[in-house]
């Protein structure tokens, strides 16, 4: 059974930072593409940023590129998000996502476990 768990999420000012983690439990994290998504209220979940299994290329959505860093430690069966330069419209519950085909995907459909989310909450 493979579990994701979100940490690191909490309250902070514009302008500020945040590092996310998510950590994975069970067997094969190195084979799995992760992925960091949020839904803030009222609005669809959305890609933030992925990285790959094996190349660990990353992807960004154009909101968060410049801003954000995906990174991952195999032997940790971590993912992280780097958020710096925040911004109130970065306000959301930050879900952790891994696909087990392990290759870059954006759309939350063709990832197959998730965590449970963690709030980020950005103050102007």
């Amino acid at each position: 059974q493979v579990q994701l768990v979100e940490s690191g999420g909490g309250l902070v000012q514009a302008g500020g930072s945040l590092r996310l983690s998510c950590v994975v439990s069970g067997r094969g994290f190195s084979r799995y593409g992760m992925a960091w998504f949020r839904r803030a209220p009222g609005k669809e979940r959305e890609f933030v940023a992925a990285v790959t299994r094996s190349s660990g290329s990353t992807y960004y959505a154009d909101s968060v590129k410049g801003r954000f860093t995906i990174s991952r430690d195999n032997a940790k069966n971590t993912a992280y998000l780097q958020m710096n330069s925040l911004k109130p419209e970065d306000t959301a519950v930050y879900y952790c996502a891994a696909r087990g085909s392990g290759n870059y995907a954006s759309s939350p459909y063709d990832y197959d476990f998730w965590g449970q989310g963690t709030q980020v909450t950005v103050s102007s």
